[in-house]
């Protein structure tokens, strides 16, 4: 490896429906590659078809008649130095008999999550039936060029369900004592080791902590990595099962490089290199943790998401332009976990196909004039910019950033301060882009800059519905909103002392309502949260809900749902319950988070004073409706589409890429 950056398998359902990788895969990889990772490890390939599937287009490593598209995609990354290794995976009780058609399987009839289906005990048959079916798909790695092969044994994938006493209720010689669980295990890695010979890396990723109640400890780990270390070349030291989700796809206030205590252990005892992800994003800790000898090799997968070029950026000494993942899981597990979608990515509008429309540039002169330096009003002034627009930017504040900025003053969201920074800096490189803060967007102001293009990127505010009592109450103080609240928490009105055992009630159980419950509810304040909808965070992505449901556990929260707001005093939220009761819930403090809603303080006099002179006004992000900053980032990349139907720009090149 010519570096100690490895890029982790994450699943990116790019594949084809035959399980053949597509285009999108191979210049998914590609960019990664040309970025200067020193290890690229792909996604999981399925090793039996159709049992073992996992997602709604998983590629496949089952057949010889995949071979060749991987060797292609092996022998381009080849060309940019970095190794390549790919993970071999079978889903067992992971997969769904809805894509799969067959009845799911596993060590026991344990789901692998709340609610998740229930799998039917392999039979013995079957067991070494799988046994030989990981060592082929072991050797067509081999035989196609690459680097290494991974093996999952974490994650409640199916070897995971048979090491983890969470999962593996069997009272035959694959369950019960440890030696058991083990069995399938080491049969596999002793077949993938006959198949591939002794100088061919293995590279084993564990749940090192399953933080599941009766699942794996650490301790537990380094005991059973015993029965298969004889196999083993690296470990891939990763930590939580699907229940415990927010510890395998790490939730945003984990910090960076929070893992490697794992790594070391598993070092320490066994002597083999490690490699270890956990929300790694800052090159500084990377660093520290690399040279203490903690960890190997450092994973990265959103980061890498995030910014194809991190590797590039930081041996360059270009680190303050790194697009950092602010660690959301919105458009990456969110996407593909949550409802099937292939991965996108909050701060990375363009994921599989990078930032091929810089080497474009505008045909004649365009004026581009942005209302708004929130997120998406700067994602659109950089691109337009980046293709030769003369950009101009009017935000009212002092500062940029817009409502990302607010909202990472919480503790638990200061890795969303990331992303305006990156953009904040990507917009002073760039001399034909002006910004004006403390400067009100008036048709008279905006006229000064001769517009070809305006684009409306003024945000969002709190809904304050027409509930008797609420707007009177919020006026008062009585009951305050997000912003309410954020400047409180600034200008330290809730300190520790001022939380412990006060009454804290949040009307609306969406993003906004869960960041309110989530700093008080470790302070020591008694929270509820109430939703006219059936359950609480339902538009949350699945890492969040995992995360919440520990939050609301753990504290004791409690969750009003189908309950309807019918009147707010200067001291209680009164409700109307699903069985019809109307009640009082008192608060000390009381918030009402009832959503956002779109803010266009001049929307319609830009409309009137522009469009019947032929300019184009663009309205981007919440200035449409109140959505997530994924939506505003990929609007204000969209601004490209705009200047090709003005005809300042082709953007066919890029479409046939």
């Amino acid at each position: 490896m010519k570096n100690r950056i490895a890029m982790t398998p994450m699943g990116t359902n790019y594949g084809e429906t035959s399980g053949e990788m597509s285009n999108r895969h191979m210049n998914y990889y590609n960019l990664r590659a040309k970025g200067g990772t020193g290890l690229i490890i792909l996604e999981n390939a399925n090793v039996e078809y159709p049992v073992g599937s996992n997602g709604t287009s998983q590629i496949r490593i089952d057949h010889d008649s995949f071979m060749p598209r991987f060797y292609q995609l092996v022998e381009t990354l080849h060309k940019s130095g970095t190794t390549v290794a790919i993970q071999i995976n079978h889903a067992g009780a992971s997969a769904s008999s809805a894509r799969t058609g067959m009845e799911t399987v596993s060590s026991s009839n344990i789901p692998t999550k709340v609610g998740g289906e229930t799998p039917r005990p392999m039979t013995r048959e079957e067991i070494e039936h799988t046994v030989k079916k990981f060592g082929d798909a072991a050797k067509r790695a081999q035989d196609i060029g690459f680097d290494a092969v991974e093996l999952h044994c974490g994650h409640s994938y199916l070897l995971s369900q048979f090491i983890s006493p969470y999962y593996n209720k069997r009272t035959d010689e694959f369950g019960g004592s440890m030696e058991n669980r083990m069995r399938f295990p080491r049969m596999v890695l002793e077949e993938v080791r006959k198949r591939v010979g002794p100088f061919f890396p293995i590279i084993v990723r564990i749940s090192a902590e399953e933080r599941v109640p009766g699942g794996n400890t650490l301790e537990d780990t380094l005991n059973y990595l015993e029965y298969i270390d004889e196999f083993v070349d690296m470990y891939d030291v990763s930590c939580g099962l699907n229940p415990s989700l927010q510890y395998q796809i790490d939730s945003n206030f984990l910090p960076d490089g929070w893992r490697h205590y794992m790594a070391r252990a598993v070092k320490d005892k066994f002597g083999k290199p490690v490699m270890n992800a956990g929300n790694y994003r800052d090159p500084k800790i990377v660093e520290e943790i690399l040279e203490s000898g903690d960890v190997d090799i450092v994973g990265m997968g959103r980061g890498l998401i995030a910014d194809p070029d991190w590797v590039n950026k930081v041996e360059n000494g270009d680190e303050a332009i790194i697009r950092k993942c602010i660690s959301c899981n919105v458009g990456c597990a969110g996407n593909r976990i949550g409802v099937n979608r292939p991965i996108r990515c909050t701060v990375n509008p363009a994921v599989p196909e990078g930032d091929l429309y810089k080497k474009l540039h505008v045909n004649k002169n365009c004026n581009v004039v942005v209302i708004g330096a929130g997120t998406a009003g700067l994602e659109a002034a950089c691109t337009a910019a980046e293709v030769g627009c003369n950009v101009f930017v009017l935000e009212k504040n002092d500062h940029v950033g817009g409502l990302s900025t607010f909202i990472s003053d919480l503790p638990s969201k200061t890795r969303m301060k990331d992303f305006p920074k990156y953009l904040e800096e990507r917009a002073k490189r760039l001399d034909n882009l002006y910004l004006f803060l403390n400067t009100e967007a008036t048709v008279d102001k905006i006229r000064q800059f001769k517009p070809d293009i305006i684009v409306n990127a003024t945000g969002s505010v709190p809904v304050c519905p027409p509930i008797k009592g609420l707007r009177e109450n919020v006026a008062d103080g009585h009951v305050q909103d997000i912003f309410g609240m954020i400047n409180a928490v600034n200008n330290g009105e809730y300190p520790d002392e001022k939380c412990e055992g006060k009454n804290v009630v949040v009307v609306g159980g969406g993003s906004v309502g869960l960041d309110v419950v989530e700093y008080f509810a470790p302070r020591g304040a008694h929270c509820t949260i109430i939703d006219m909808l059936p359950a609480i965070g339902m538009l949350a992505d699945p890492i969040t809900k995992c995360s919440m449901r520990e939050t609301f556990d753990q504290y004791g929260v409690k969750e009003y749902v189908n309950t309807a707001l019918q009147e707010v005093k200067p001291d209680a939220f009164t409700v109307k319950t699903p069985d019809g009761e109307i009640i009082d819930i008192p608060f000390d403090y009381g918030f009402n988070c009832l959503g956002m809603r779109s803010n266009n303080p001049v929307l319609d006099q830009v409309k009137a004073a522009f469009e019947p002179e032929g300019v184009t006004v663009y309205p981007i992000g919440d200035s449409i409706r109140a959505r997530r900053i994924m939506e505003g980032t990929m609007d204000g990349r969209a601004i490209l589409n705009v200047l090709e139907s003005k005809g300042f720009i082709d953007l066919d090149p890029i479409s046939a890429h």
